[in-house]
Parts: structure tokens; C-alpha cells; sequence
């Protein structure tokens, strides 16, 4: 539709365009009173990508409503009310680590009394039980450890996929495979070649925390940096593999930080093409050298969720991660831009443990809680497999 504002000859236009038009910005007057959503409003109608100065924006709106409703309406262009949730166990194969991240509360050192690495026949039975429950995939991440050799992890997917040849391994980090290319001495290309032939069937998004600096490196200074994150995952999707990408946010950073993040992420989408979800990490103080601070509350919580919805215009999924936001707001977020809730985590994992806002840490839900929690909140619940095909439902 022309716009009214942009006629010169009114003579020339059409009365019931005119009035339509008319008609159509007293309903936007009414949508916000924020003068620079409205803006934005109409950028996303037209099409248009949003900038880093409107990512912004949407972060400094006061008008929460207009800025879930901006999000709910782009949600349910794509994805109406279906929302995904998968049946999932997390292996987090060890804890020791050469890091000291500071929003961490996971990680050990090798002579501590509570660290521990799993050795592969164990990981092969938390699969089993994990296959018994129903689960199509397992989540696997650890430290960093000096402690195994490379052949661990090929060894670890060779025998998890020989033993349960269905089951999809979500393994590895980007900030994992760039250690093994510097601890083991190998090229990026090998490692990952070498793993996905082992049975590494995509990768997960953890480990993007915060890109910009000097942020990442006063939170995580023994990691990789932010452009080799990206570099790793555009490798990664050029060998055929799918990833995750996320985004550590409620610590020290800025909005701008924040903003920063999520347009080198659809950069880097424009690129490669292989990130399949968006998952905004509420940060966790307890536990952590950063305890002192508060931690993102939901406002902040919704508003991530619904920002990242507006400028990830080419991610098709954004997950509300209910173990982090908490079962409430996660409902909330299914109307501020959220498709994906995440899964049941079956039997939970350290890892997830230690930063789960839920009663005594509960990381755990099963799949008729999270089939309730969905559809209470007005969405339809859509079981789907690691890379969001339906999984089919059994009848009889």
C-alpha cells in the first residue's frame, strides 16, 4: 500500500486508498506510543532489514507490549502456532577444563575432589537409557581437557553410533573444535572431518557467549575469540553440518554488545547458511565468579527473545530454553518470537544442572509436562527430531 505521507497529489490518489491509508496509520498510532517502533514496525511490513541502530531501539522500547506483539506477528508468519520440543538427554562427557570462564559455575580443575570424566562404556549406557526413554538425540559437550586424547572423541561416536544408529549426536562446540585444532595440533578441516566421520552429526551453539570486545575477554579469556567462533561454525556448515548459535547474555555487557552479537550472527548466516536455531542464554550468577550480580529478570528475558526474532531475519527457529528462562516466562516468551522450548533433557546433565533457575536446580521435564506447558499457553506442540523434521506419533 502507498503510504499517505508519501503523495504529492492528492488530487491524483484515490479517495478509498486515502482513507485507507489514513485508517491504516490511526491503527498504528494505536499499536505503540514509541515513535521509533512504529518505524520499525514499518520496515518489517515492507520487508526491510532491520540496522544495528534499530536493534537498539527495540532494546530501549518501554512499551513491552508493542514490542511482543512486533515479534509475535513475524513468529506467526513463520511458524503460526506450532511450537517445537524434542525428547533429549544432555552427556556432558567431563568437567575438568583449562578455562576459568567467569560466568561458569561448571567447570573443575583435573585434582579436584568432585571432577570427573566419564569413560565411553558409561557413555554408552546414559545413551541406552536415554534411547529407552525415547530420546532422538544427545546433547554432548564437556571442558576442556588436556586429559584425553583426540581419539576419545571418535571412539565415543564410533561406539554411540554403533550401538544406537538412530540416535543424532549433537556434539561439540565451536570453542571445543577449536582446541582440539590447537591441543592436537590438527587443521580445523581434519578435526572436523575426522569427528563427523566418527558419527558427529551437528554441533551445538554454545560457546558464542558475547563477540564483542574487550567484553569476551573479561568474561572468557582463555577462549577462542569471536571471529574465530564464527570462522569455525562457517567451516562446519561448509562440511555438510548443521549448527546451533547462542548468545550469553544479563552479565556485564551492553545492549550494544548485545546488538553487535546477533548482526554478526545473521552476517554469518548470509554466508554459510547452516545455523538451524537462535537460543539466548539467560546468565545464571549463583555459583559462578560473577555472583554478585543479578542476572537478567524477565523484561529483560522477553525482550531478548523478542529483539532477536526482529534481526535474525534469516534464522527460521528462536528457542525460549525453558531450563534457564524458567517454565513461566518460557510460556511468556512463546508470544514474544519463540517457535522452540528446547526438550526434556532426560535425567538432566551437570552442566544443564548448574545453571538451571528451576526449584533445587531441576533441569529435567517430561513429555507431557512440556506438551502442557506449550499448550497452555495457546500453541500447538510439535515433537521434532535435531533437525526439526516432525517426528511421527504412534498410533495405537
Amino acid at each position: 500500500m502507498i503510504r499517505p505521507d508519501s503523495v504529492q497529489n492528492f488530487e491524483e490518489y484515490p479517495r478509498w486508498q486515502l482513507l485507507a491509508g489514513v485508517r491504516e496509520i490511526e491503527i498504528r498510532m494505536r499499536f505503540s506510543f514509541d515513535s521509533k517502533l512504529q518505524d520499525i514496525a514499518f520496515k518489517i511490513e515492507d520487508g526491510e532489514r532491520l540496522s544495528f541502530e534499530d536493534g537498539v531501539a527495540l532494546y530501549n522500547t518501554s512499551d513491552l507490549n508493542a514490542l511482543g506483539k512486533l515479534a509475535d506477528s513475524v513468529r506467526r508468519q513463520k511458524h503460526g502456532l506450532t511450537t517445537y520440543y524434542n525428547v533429549n538427554r544432555h552427556f556432558n562427557h567431563t568437567n575438568i577444563c583449562v578455562a576459568d570462564c567467569k560466568f561458569c559455575g561448571f567447570y573443575r580443575r583435573a585434582r579436584q575432589e568432585d571432577s570427573y570424566t566419564y569413560s565411553i562404556e558409561e557413555g554408552v549406557e546414559i545413551a541406552r537409557n536415554a534411547v529407552a526413554e525415547g530420546a532422538t538425540e544427545l546433547h554432548i559437550v564437556g571442558g576442556l581437557t588436556t586429559k584425553l586424547p583426540f581419539s576419545y572423541y571418535t571412539d565415543l561416536f564410533s561406539t554411540l553410533k554403533r550401538e544406537f544408529p538412530k540416535l543424532h549426536l549433537k556434539a561439540l562446540t565451536m570453542v571445543e573444535l577449536d582446541f582440539f585444532a590447537r591441543f592436537y595440533k590438527m587443521s580445523d578441516e581434519d578435526v572436523i572431518e575426522q569427528l563427523k566421520a566418527a558419527g558427529m552429526d551437528s554441533c551445538p551453539g554454545g560457546g558464542a557467549e558475547i563477540f564483542a570486545e574487550p567484553t569476551r575477554s573479561r568474561i572468557c579469556d582463555h577462549k577462542c575469540d569471536g571471529s574465530r567462533w564464527l570462522e569455525l561454525a562457517g567451516k562446519v556448515h561448509k562440511a555438510g553440518l548443521k549448527t546451533n548459535a547462542t548468545m550469553l547474555y544479563g552479565h556485564i555487557e551492553t545492549i550494544e554488545d548485545r546488538v553487535d552479537h546477533v548482526v554478526k550472527l545473521r552476517e554469518q548466516q548470509d554466508a554459510t547458511g547452516g545455523f538451524q536455531c537462535f537460543i539466548p542464554l539467560a546468565f545464571y550468577p549463583p555459583g559462578t565468579a560473577l555472583s554478585t550480580l543479578p542476572g537478567p529478570d524477565a523484561i529483560d528475558n522477553l525482550k531478548t527473545i523478542a529483539v532477536s526474532r526482529l534481526m535474525l531475519d534469516n534464522f527460521d527457529h528462536v528457542k525460549a530454553y525453558w531450563v534457564m528462562l524458567g517454565k513461566p516466562t518460557t510460556q511468556m516468551a512463546l508470544h514474544f518470537g519463540a517457535n522452540d522450548v528446547d526438550g526434556t533433557i532426560t535425567d538432566g546433565g551437570e552442566l544443564t544442572h548448574a545453571y538451571s533457575v528451576e526449584e533445587g536446580g531441576e533441569s529435567k521435564m517430561t513429555k507431557a509436562e512440556l506438551i502442557t506447558m506449550i499448550e497452555r499457553a495457546g500453541f500447538e506442540s510439535v515433537e521434532r527430531d535435531t533437525v526439526y523434521n516432525r517426528v511421527e506419533k504412534v498410533v495405537g
